[in-house]
C-alpha cells in the first residue's frame, strides 16, 4: 500500500461492534531523521468512554531500553498499549494498518 493510502484516510472514524471506535490522522511532512518516511500519523483504537486504549502514532521520541552498551536509539514511532509506550518499527503503511487492525482484533475480540 502507498502512503497515500494511510494519508486518504486522515480525519475517519470508524465505529466498531461492542461500541469501539477508531480514528485516523495522517499528514505528510518533509523527512527528518525522526520522520524519516515523511509521515505524521495517529491510528487510535477508544473504548465506549472515547479512552483511548491503544494508539500507533510518532508524535514524540520514545527512548529504547538500553542493551549492553550500545546506545540507546531514539524513535519517534511508537505505540501505546493503554498506559504503557512500546518502541515501534514502521515499515509501511500498509505493515502499520496491518499491525493496527490485529492489535485491535486481540484487545476487543473483534474479528475482521
Amino acid at each position: 500500500m502507498p502512503p497515500e493510502n494511510l494519508l486518504n484516510l486522515d480525519g475517519e472514524i470508524f465505529f466498531l461492534d461492542k461500541g469501539y471506535w477508531v480514528k485516523f490522522e495522517a499528514h505528510r511532512v518533509a523527512p527528518t531523521p525522526a520522520v524519516p518516511h515523511g509521515i505524521i500519523y495517529s491510528v487510535t483504537l477508544h473504548d465506549r468512554n472515547s479512552t483511548r486504549i491503544l494508539g500507533f502514532d510518532n508524535a514524540h521520541a520514545v527512548k529504547e531500553k538500553k542493551k549492553g552498551y550500545k546506545a540507546r536509539k531514539v524513535t519517534f514511532d511508537h505505540l501505546h498499549k493503554q498506559e504503557k509506550v512500546i518502541p515501534y518499527e514502521y515499515r509501511s503503511a500498509s505493515k502499520l494498518l496491518d499491525d493496527f487492525w490485529k492489535e485491535v482484533a486481540a484487545m476487543t475480540g473483534i474479528t475482521f
